[in-house]
């Protein structure tokens, strides 16, 4: 298969991150692109801009008017999973015999034609993709890139490269969702951490670490795969690798590390190379454990210190990653992407260990029925880290409800005294009356389209 033979690409949900990237790939190459999704947003907005055209409304007659400009065979149907099997359009190109591809297979097709580092794990492979991609960009080193996220570098998700040149890179993040990540075989290939999430698809803790060590396996012979120490501990795996880790004994690890205005500073121990005094554009320590990752895949690939400092330094991350909207000397705003419990309590900590005497208030947004349900107690350890805690109603993405799971049942398992749950215009309204010292976001519904709001009210 080459997957540019096609003339038309409709994708079904091609607002989600991954989705678009692939959406502006083929529109790079002037295919002719369009797509649905079910809501707008500014990156629904962009890819309009970039004259790929999409719509908001299950349509088959829209459908029908697409479709009717090109053959069957020129047409090629891109679908995430995150899509309802009964939606009419998918049931209607299912019906009728269009080539229909996953997301994931259709990624898996793009990396065939480069050299592929991967990068999966729980939490942490957006901002490890991300940086890895300005390490290689900063270096001169030709690369595309599949981000997870907004690169506020480059204010993208895609970047593209020379398609000619044969020692082009290509980096992507790595999507456990589904066990998409088993359609990419990486010469390179990172696993930053392997917590039980997604049970939906993987039904256990068990079978999520079968999935990892199976995307192990995918690494291609005298390929260099690099994981995380307790990753390393957690899984059965037999191919030859490094480890990484923040602080620990370690091939790679991060030593003395210190905090200056806000900013981690740090020493990074690598067998290759060490490189002192670092300092790293995005806060956090969960971050600067990412830069070890990464740090790795750039020295495995001949990139020197001083770039690789320089490059450090310079990185801006990833748009809903740590991502300061506020900072002042008497209020400070962070928005941020976490959504399990594992990556709460990061963002927390971290929060908390910049700001030590000023008081944390969160907002949160529980993201699935199924996952608050299946990490209910979790939630509520990580939410009491917080000395106030507003919950907003779980965006339900892809699900139905399930009875007696909701923002008001998490918040009954917390400690903390100082909770309450708001809608976004209640929650609004109260930031109005009640200025925050700092103010944490933190989700991956729709808590995006607050940002703006409390952005404003808080200037």
């Amino acid at each position: 298969m080459n997957i540019l033979n096609y003339k038309l690409y409709y994708f079904l949900g091609i607002g989600g991150i991954g989705m678009s990237a692939l959406a502006r790939f083929f529109n790079h190459y002037k295919k002719t692109v369009y797509g649905y999704d079910k809501t707008q947003t500014n990156l629904t907005d962009q890819l309009q801009v970039e004259e790929i055209f999409c719509h908001f409304e299950e349509n088959e007659t829209l459908l029908k008017k697409i479709l009717d400009k090109f053959t069957k065979e020129e047409i090629l149907i891109v679908y995430t999973p995150a899509v309802s099997k009964e939606h009419i359009e998918y049931q209607y190109l299912l019906n009728n015999d269009y080539t229909i591809l996953k997301r994931a297979q259709v990624l898996g097709e793009i990396s065939k034609q480069f050299k592929t580092i991967a990068i999966a794990g729980t939490h942490g492979k957006t901002t490890t993709t991300t940086l890895v991609t300005h390490l290689l960009k900063s270096a001169g080193i030709n690369c595309f890139s599949f981000m997870g996220g907004i690169s506020k570098n480059y204010n993208t998700n895609l970047l593209l490269g020379d398609v000619n040149d044969k020692n082009s890179y290509m980096v992507v993040e790595a999507d456990e969702y589904d066990r998409s990540f088993l359609t990419l075989h990486p010469q390179i290939a990172v696993i930053t951490s392997v917590d039980a999430d997604h049970l939906d698809i993987y039904g256990d803790e068990n079978h999520v670490k079968e999935g990892y060590t199976l995307f192990s396996k995918q690494v291609t012979e005298n390929g260099i795969l690099i994981v995380k120490k307790n990753v390393d501990n957690d899984l059965t795996l037999t191919a030859k690798r490094l480890i990484y880790s923040l602080n620990l004994d370690t091939e790679y690890c991060a030593q003395n590390i210190t905090i200056q205005n806000a900013q981690f500073f740090y020493d990074i121990q690598s067998p290759i190379e060490n490189i002192n005094i670092v300092t790293l554009g995005l806060p956090g320590l969960h971050n600067v454990e990412n830069s070890i990752a990464a740090v790795a895949i750039a020295q495995s690939l001949g990139i020197k210190g001083d770039v690789i400092k320089n490059a450090l330094r310079s990185f801006s991350g990833v748009k809903r990653r740590f991502d300061y909207r506020v900072k002042t000397d008497d209020l400070v705003f962070i928005d941020d992407y976490a959504h399990h419990p594992e990556e709460l309590k990061a963002t927390i900590d971290s929060v908390k260990k910049l700001y030590p005497t000023k008081k944390v208030t969160g907002i949160f947004q529980p993201h699935l029925f199924s996952r608050t349900r299946d990490f209910a107690d979790a939630f509520a350890v990580s939410l009491d880290l917080l000395d106030e805690c507003i919950l907003l109603d779980i965006y339900p993405a892809r699900e139905k409800p399930i009875e007696g799971i909701t923002s008001q049942m998490l918040i009954g398992k917390m400690k903390s005294k100082n909770k309450k749950v708001l809608s976004k215009n209640a929650t609004v309204e109260y930031l109005k009356i009640n200025r925050p010292e700092v103010l944490l976001t933190m989700g991956a519904g729709d808590i995006d389209g607050l940002i703006e709001p409390i952005e404003k009210i808080l200037k």
